[in-house]
């Protein structure tokens, strides 16, 4: 059964947080392959803030299929958006010590705020692989800011209410793709690491990282209808599909 007090967070703060969903083992096994693969085939990201960047995860390794239909999490975005959804993508983001903060901003583009909030076009998922604090940069967000219809703060604008929760690894943060929000400052001497799954609209709307586009058809026999219906594998995996990251 959903937690009707989280849903109620969902509605008027725009994000919630569900702890310890990943067992220690499993998020560490996740942690371990993004921070090898994210030096190793992952690119420079320099957007909103500097960081590695590992898109694609589906495409990589089926352990990761698990999370984009986990039952702790995806009822909580269907609840909010409906089930006409598709998974946008899977990816990771490892921040290393002494690189600063992400400006805060909203995930949906300006054009698209009009769509209102009881059932967004968008939400994201923050999966944390290290343990997110303060000291290391974890998640900020700007609870209501979902509610604005502005991509990101006026200049000028002072923000009292920015909260930063502190996560175990294996924790995760739903949010509004309206919320403002941006990754902080990792004073630690450690990496951060962190995945983030990206879900959408579906029939109206294309992937942000397709992920018919390397995966392997062996691995379609171990996933659920769930993440075939998701991933739109239903009938297979085959051409490329419509999506953001082609465009670029």
């Amino acid at each position: 059964m959903l937690d009707q007090e989280r849903l109620a967070e969902l509605r008027v703060w725009g994000f919630t947080v569900i702890r310890d969903v990943l067992d220690g083992d499993t998020a560490a096994a996740m942690r371990e392959f993004v921070e090898e693969h994210a030096f190793r085939i992952g690119v420079e990201h320099t957007h909103r803030g500097t960081a590695r960047h590992l898109a694609n995860l589906i495409t990589l390794d089926p352990m990761f299929l698990l999370v984009i239909d986990h039952d702790a999490v995806l009822p909580y975005i269907e609840q909010t958006m409906g089930k006409d959804l598709i998974l946008g993508s899977l990816s990771a983001r490892v921040v290393r010590p002494g690189e600063g903060s992400q400006t805060l901003h909203s995930d949906v583009p300006l054009a698209l705020h009009r769509y209102g909030n009881d059932a967004p076009l968008m939400m994201n998922t923050v999966w944390a692989l290290s343990d997110l604090t303060p000291d290391n940069g974890g998640t900020r967000l700007v609870p209501g800011s979902h509610q604005s219809h502005l991509f990101e703060p006026p200049a000028g604008l002072t923000l009292p209410y920015l909260m930063q929760p502190t996560l175990t690894a294996g924790s995760v943060v739903i949010f509004h793709g309206q919320t403002w929000h941006g990754g902080g400052e990792n004073n630690s001497d450690q990496l951060r690491s962190a995945m983030f799954g990206h879900y959408r609209n579906s029939h109206w709307m294309r992937f942000q990282c397709d992920p018919h586009d390397g995966f392997r058809e062996e691995w379609l026999s171990s996933m659920t209808t769930r993440q075939k219906e998701l991933l739109r594998m239903t009938a297979g995996v085959d051409h490329k599909h419509g999506a953001d990251f082609y465009e670029r």
